[in-house]
């Protein structure tokens, strides 16, 4: 019986969905995939519900054991030979004089391969690159180019909130993120205060849009004339996560209007 698990490659990687039969795995486990023609690892995101998330009618790869200590030693190991292969491409890119900006190196688990992420402002033509650093570590060389976003997410940080970022955490997947999600959230339209770290508009706009249209469901818009127990008023703010408004009477009084009743 097949059991539905999402595990985030690497510690860079994207989330997969793999088949973790007869394994019991919880959230924050590192575990060993199946991936790519070869073995690779991951940690487990989020098991929960997670076959309601799985649309891809492919059929799953397996997780093939919870990593042991040894696992966790070759990861480490991994890790340290990551930066080797970092600073190497670096060079390698300088003197091929590639307009990139390399961000990150990571090993795969049985070593086969290396992933380098890279930004750059269009389309690069590596493929010498490719061929210098395949000679280099006799493994097979994957370049891969990363937005902004994806490079806030593996360097990780704190969001105006004071929280770790989304991005970072728990979000699997970046979705299109627009100026009229701000606006209809009363947010100032001021770029630096609904910016995230990458420059970019905070992905918090968009998975709390949703719920913010159901707060704000029958609640009067800001200006809008409204009949209330002590008389007719304008509406001149509006708290839509307290479904609170305060409302100026004729006669200049300032009251609050409960709509959650």
């Amino acid at each position: 019986m097949e059991n539905t698990i999402p595990v985030r490659l690497r510690d860079s990687g994207q989330t997969y969905f793999y088949n973790a039969i007869n394994l019991n795995v919880k959230e924050g486990d590192y575990v060993i995939v199946e991936h790519d023609r070869g073995f690779d690892y991951g940690q487990i995101v989020s098991p929960k519900d997670a076959a309601l998330d799985n649309k891809s009618k492919e059929p799953l790869k397996k997780i093939i054991r919870v990593a042991k200590d040894g696992d966790l030693k070759q990861i480490e190991e991994n890790r340290a030979k990551s930066k080797d292969a970092f600073n190497t491409c670096i060079k390698k890119i300088e003197e091929h004089k590639l307009d990139m900006k390399l961000v990150r190196a990571e090993y795969s688990f049985d070593r086969t391969k290396i992933v380098f992420y890279f930004t750059a402002a269009g389309r690069v033509d590596f493929r010498n690159l490719v061929k210098d650093l395949a000679k280099i570590f006799k493994a097979r060389i994957e370049l891969r180019q990363i937005g902004v976003r994806d490079e806030a997410r593996l360097f990780g940080g704190f969001g105006h909130c004071g929280r770790q970022l989304c991005c970072g955490t728990f979000l699997k997947d970046f979705e299109p993120v627009t100026i009229k999600m701000a606006k209809e959230q009363g947010l100032p339209l001021n770029p630096p205060k609904i910016s995230g770290l990458c420059g970019r508009l905070m992905c918090c706009l968009y998975f709390e849009y949703e719920f913010y249209k159901i707060l704000a469901k029958g609640l009067p818009k800001e200006g809008e004339h409204i009949n209330t127990k002590q008389g007719k008023g304008k509406v001149i703010s509006v708290n839509v996560l307290k479904r609170i408004t305060t409302v100026e009477l004729e006669d200049g009084t300032h009251i609050e209007v409960d709509f959650n009743a």
